[in-house]
């Protein structure tokens, strides 16, 4: 008898793929994170603030993560605001969907510095060359600092 392979329902909507993005890469980033020991929970999703927020093991160092996800190399839509962002950790997925995401760990700080503005005083956006660097891409050595300094990136 043949097996068959199960796999999701399609289902056709913007919104479900753009979901199906943002639950590939939080998962992907959470993963990254918990196989470089750190314990990950994930946040409630659309809820204001941190997608993720991550402990050391001694539960002695705690940030927040903001998870995005991208079906390709695009902007990044940040809000009109960027007073508003909250969290310390930023971690960018592209290619969310594929066999091979790539992954850009930014501060809080780097998304803030190098955010461009629609140029009607609209929206704010991290604009691929402005994330798409070696300095972020799968920098995820930049967070095992937390682990000997303490500061805006995290709690002590």
């Amino acid at each position: 008898m043949k097996q068959e392979t199960l796999a999701p329902r399609a289902t056709g909507g913007h919104a479900y793929r753009n979901s199906m993005t943002g639950n590939a890469g939080l998962n992907y980033a959470a993963w990254q994170l918990a196989r470089r020991g750190w314990h990950v929970l994930p946040t409630i999703r659309n809820a204001r603030g941190s997608d993720l927020i991550v402990t050391d093991a001694d539960e002695t160092v705690f940030f927040g993560v903001q998870s995005k996800a991208l079906s390709k190399r695009n902007a990044v839509p940040l809000g009109k605001s960027l007073d508003a962002l909250r969290s310390a950790w930023w971690i960018i997925t592209i290619n969310a969907h594929s066999d091979h995401p790539t992954c850009f760990v930014m501060t809080l700080q780097d998304v803030q510095r190098l955010a461009s503005q629609d140029a009607n005083g609209g929206a704010f956006w991290l604009n691929p060359p402005a994330y798409d660097r070696d300095e972020f891409r799968e920098a995820w050595e930049r967070l095992g600092a937390l682990l000997t300094t303490t500061g805006a990136s995290g709690t002590r």
